[in-house]
């Protein structure tokens, strides 16, 4: 049966209203995304037979990482690319899309628990993430430096970091980056304030507490193009650190699950469908041609 998928556009609470690359239509409305995206039946049936009897996929997320995923106006609902992503994979598998909030430090060991089916949270698919999960890679982005609006410290490279106090948020690839120059730093030492979401080191950068929060940069780029948040926020530079690939994350042992995912990725790939969501989020730039597991 055809598709079709009514994806409601709602404005966000915490980092702002509409931005560049965000649907401008009132809340309430809705995108009509009608693509030739069908129920594929034999990736159905190959389903984990838990996520067919429950009808859907349990997606952690952590929400406050516009544009990617983040809740809208009334504070429950999660929305964004990722969600969308994740709706459309339902689509093709035959089951619901679920996402579902949560830290983004240990998901992979809940999901290696059981209790989620995987983590859709743009999570950079590192080796070392790679010894508890595999990796369905969705998107390719680098790391942005993202400073008070002006630029005050005069920070223009990751190296100028060092010397100044700079907030990240607790388990990303950021916060690891940070890790990794902190020893090079030698008498002017970078001090890291790792906080439990994005949200939170954008607070203290915003209220001056720490001089730079490096994230990916889909949300850097929403965040200063933002009407709400680009008054106080600006990118360091043009250049994006480290290059890597977003990927759905699924333990190791859910094999089934992984390859029909990666499976119904390239459909959407192959469809349209995708780049219609990545236009749709302004995130054109970070596609991915062909949907991989690991980077292979």
């Amino acid at each position: 049966m055809r598709i079709r998928r009514a994806l409601t556009v709602l404005l966000l609470l915490a980092a702002g209203g509409c931005a560049t690359g965000t649907p401008e239509e009132e809340p309430g409305g809705g995108l009509d995304i009608t693509g030739g995206v069908t129920v594929d039946h034999a990736l159905h049936d190959r389903l984990p037979q838990a996520v067919r009897a429950r009808g859907s996929i349990r997606l952690v997320t952590d929400a406050s990482y516009a544009p990617m995923e983040y809740y809208a106006a009334d504070g429950r609902t999660i929305i964004g690319f990722s969600p969308d992503l994740a709706t459309a994979l339902g689509g093709v598998l035959g089951v619901r899309g679920e996402m579902v909030a949560g830290e983004f430090n240990g998901a992979l060991d809940e999901v290696a628990a059981g209790e989620y089916d995987g983590v859709l949270s743009s999570m950079t698919d590192t080796a070392e993430r790679q010894a508890k999960a595999d990796f369905v890679n969705y998107l390719s982005t680098g790391t942005s430096i993202v400073v008070q609006r002006g630029n005050p410290e005069k920070i223009t490279s990751f190296e100028d970091l060092c010397g100044h106090t700079v907030g990240t948020e607790r388990g990303t690839l950021q916060e690891e980056m940070l890790q990794r120059l902190q020893p090079t730093c030698e008498d002017r030492p970078l001090v890291i304030d790792s906080e439990p979401t994005n949200a939170d080191a954008l607070l203290l950068l915003r209220t001056g507490r720490v001089s730079a929060v490096p994230i990916d940069f889909p949300p850097a780029a929403f965040l200063v193009s933002n009407e709400r948040t680009g008054a106080f926020y600006q990118l360091a530079s043009d250049v994006q650190y480290e290059p890597g690939l977003f990927g759905i994350a699924v333990d190791k042992d859910n094999t089934a699950l992984r390859d029909c995912l990666r499976e119904a990725l390239q459909r959407l790939i192959d469809s349209g469908v995708y780049a219609d969501l990545l236009s749709r989020w302004n995130l054109a730039s970070s596609a991915v041609t062909t949907a991989t597991v690991n980077g292979e």
